[in-house]
């Protein structure tokens, strides 16, 4: 089972089309429609100065079927870089929305003014939280720092014999659930 690195979400970006959108100043997801009721599998928290592999993983994660909520590209009129009351409401709103919290972790996730409340707020809700490392190199394991170490993290893999490739939740190397199953309340399960 191994990470998602960046060549991989670069290499998703580059086979499909994005709308580079002044507004935004970041790319735009085409044919993306608006819903302010639409629930969603996942709350993707991410820090915005990973824009460019947020979209490309917003891409991948819908092409496992899951339905993915990124606040700059489906509430685009948001401001990421002011804290205020409004903001914070809506993005309350869309996380009562959805089944799961992804942490997308990177090196500028710390820099983050949201990810933290985020993850803390979801967690108190939900409690249905990953962390989902954007790793710059192959690998099979990750240790979360701090209080990220608490969470399951996200990996890729073939179902066994195989080559249909699936998403799974990991608490360690030898515990895991597939991600839609774990969508739908199944924990992982210690495998021997």
């Amino acid at each position: 089972m191994s990470l998602i690195t960046k060549d991989l979400l670069s290499r998703i970006t580059s086979h499909r089309k994005v709308n580079l959108s002044k507004g935004l100043g970041a790319p735009q997801i085409l044919n993306e429609s608006f819903n302010i009721n639409k629930e969603y599998d996942i709350f993707l928290s991410h820090s915005y100065l990973d824009k460019e592999e947020i979209a490309s993983l917003k891409i991948y994660l819908e092409d496992f079927g899951f339905t993915v909520y990124v606040d700059w590209i489906d509430d685009y009129q948001l401001n990421r870089n002011s804290v205020t009351k409004e903001t914070a409401e809506r993005i309350r709103y869309r996380m009562q929305n959805c089944k799961s919290l992804v942490y997308a972790f990177s090196r500028n996730s710390s820099l983050s003014k949201w990810m933290p409340w985020e993850l803390g707020y979801f967690d108190g809700i939900k409690g249905r939280v990953a962390v989902l490392p954007i790793s710059d190199y192959e690998s099979d394991s990750f240790n979360g720092t701090e209080y990220l170490g608490i969470y399951p993290y996200i990996t890729q893999n073939n179902i066994a014999n195989t080559d249909n490739i699936k998403l799974w939740i990991r608490e360690s190397l030898n515990k895991y659930v597939m991600m839609d199953y774990w969508l739908k309340g199944t924990d992982p399960i210690l495998r021997t």
